[in-house]
């Protein structure tokens, strides 16, 4: 299993659209990068909603429910079905990754601006450990 972080502005989609919801396409992410690693996700694999914008803040676990298919025409882009697993009992902000030496490879806060990206499995359960998870 991979584990891996998806950001969304919780205006537009956030944990609790996607509790509702029961399950969501994770799709219309156009970056070559961030698209990478949505072809490399499995079923059952385990990604944290990150809230960007005002919240900044890891809130809930989703599992990958449907691997990558394609997102458009051109064949450059994927998206994958995700599905609420749970809350995280306290989010982890941004601001507590940066301060926790451990994390200080994790891809999301050296490339803030990229909107899907890997986490390891050591810092899997760091992070795990920050939320009481």
């Amino acid at each position: 299993m991979a584990y891996w972080l998806l950001k969304s502005e919780p205006e537009s989609y956030g944990w609790d659209d996607l509790v509702r919801d029961g399950r969501t396409e994770w799709d219309g992410v156009r970056n070559a990068a961030a698209a990478g690693h949505l072809r490399a996700m499995r079923t059952g694999d385990s990604a944290l909603l990150y809230h960007s914008g005002k919240d900044k803040a890891a809130v809930g676990i989703a599992t990958i429910s449907r691997a990558a298919r394609a997102d458009g025409d051109d064949g450059r882009w994927v998206s994958v079905e995700i599905a609420p697993d749970r809350p995280l009992p306290r989010p982890v902000t941004l601001a507590a990754m940066k301060a926790e030496a451990r994390l200080a490879a994790l891809p999301m806060l050296r490339q803030s601006r990229l909107s899907v990206s890997p986490v390891g499995e050591a810092e899997w359960a760091v992070l795990m450990g920050m939320a009481n998870a």
